[in-house]
């Protein structure tokens, strides 16, 4: 890993390599919370920044839905693009490379180096496909804990995400209260909406009703790319405000003067759909797109007030929760609801609203107030870290 940048990019933490590990293969297994078990499972991950010498100072970076382990840098020095979250990791960014050992994983059920539904099966030989066994965000974080246990990393500074990253974030609270002094939740929800769970119910009929399917047997001929496209260009439309839609393309024609009075994409918004479904296709598998929306289905952490209580009683983490005002996938609401519940439950927590015309993706994005306000918090979790460390020296 290059500490310097050589593409140029002030702040890059600059050339990266994605590590795989295969954990649970000396006789243990992956338990899982249907019941099924996995093993071996590898796990794709990036690191950026120094481990300091008590192992102290680690950072967990939880991707969304789409997200892969490549949250920063640049695989090559010629690459067009850089990690998913570049903007906010690196020297001097909200995730300081200068102070924390920043961790990010693909997720369990990923295509991009863990285990998932494209992995070969080692009872078949072949690719899982739908016998892969269905999973949760639990499941997920458990085998960030096994990638962290055989970093030989104890505890962690903060989990922090958007989006699914968000709820990953909260699940690390709730599982393993002892091991994350704080968390970010950004543009997140305790739990999907009945609005949220149609739209993923949508998607996946999309992908299960494209001909090429085959019973998600489909990794030795033509791809359900059709299906995953048309996913991926409705999901899109909810990451996306209509603010930032109508300033973006509003009516404006693509490539044309006048209308094709026909089905060809007249306007400049069909045109981007359609290339955001295209583009998706060929970096992402279409089963992992059935499991990881069923997971987040699934996430219900606060059922009702008795377990809620119960399941908040060990939590000793901070929390910084944060959200955007044109995002409606996961709208405002929703964090609110979670920080009340941080509330009611006596935990501490802070909540901080944005305001942004890009709507879900607003996360991603350069943004000077939230970015700012991640510095800062950063800034004071280093700060009490320092503090710690002198007085046990």
């Amino acid at each position: 890993m290059a500490s310097n940048p050589v593409t140029g990019q002030p702040g890059s933490v600059g050339l990266v390599t994605t590590r795989l590990v295969e954990l649970f293969n000396d006789g243990q297994t992956l338990t899982l919370d249907c019941g099924a078990t996995l093993a071996p499972v590898r796990v794709a991950y990036e690191t950026y920044g120094t481990l300091d010498a008590d192992r102290s100072n680690a950072v967990l970076v939880c991707h969304a839905l789409s997200g892969t382990a490549h949250a920063a840098g640049y695989h090559q020095a010629d690459d067009r693009r850089q990690g998913w979250w570049d903007d906010y990791i690196g020297p001097n960014k909200p995730f300081d490379t200068n102070k924390f050992f920043i961790i990010c994983s693909n997720n369990l059920g990923g295509c991009d180096g863990t285990t998932g539904p494209s992995s070969i099966d080692p009872a078949t030989g072949k690719p899982f496909g739908l016998r892969f066994p269905m999973i949760t965000l639990g499941d997920m974080v458990r085998l960030q804990k096994a990638l962290l246990d055989h970093l030989n990393i104890p505890r962690l500074v903060a989990a922090v995400g958007g989006s699914m990253g968000g709820m990953l974030s909260l699940q690390w609270a709730l599982d393993y209260p002892e091991r994350v002094k704080a968390c970010v939740l950004i543009g997140s929800t305790p739990r999907l909406s009945a609005q949220n769970i149609a739209f993923n119910a949508v998607a996946r009929q999309a992908i299960l009703s494209d001909p090429n399917f085959n019973g998600g047997d489909h990794y030795d001929g033509e791809r359900p790319e059709k299906g995953l496209a048309l996913a991926r260009m409705m999901a899109h439309i909810t990451y996306l405000s209509e603010q930032g839609l109508h300033e973006k393309f509003g009516r404006r024609l693509q490539d044309r003067e006048e209308l094709s009075f026909g089905f060809e994409n007249d306007f400049a918004v069909e045109s981007y759909l359609q290339h955001q479904g295209s583009s998706f296709v060929k970096r992402f598998d279409a089963n992992t797109y059935l499991y990881i929306t069923k997971a987040m289905d699934y996430f219900d952490p606060f059922p009702d007030p008795e377990t809620t209580a119960r399941r908040l009683k060990p939590v000793t983490a901070r929390f910084l929760v944060m959200s955007f005002d044109t995002d409606w996938r996961f709208d405002p609401s929703r964090s609110k609801e979670i920080v009340r519940i941080l509330n009611w439950n006596r935990k501490q927590v802070t909540y901080q609203e944005f305001s942004s015309p890009h709507g879900h993706d607003a996360f991603l994005l350069e943004a000077p107030q939230y970015k700012e306000s991640l510095t800062a918090f950063f800034n004071r979790l280093h700060k009490d870290h320092c503090a710690r460390a002198s007085q046990a020296a």
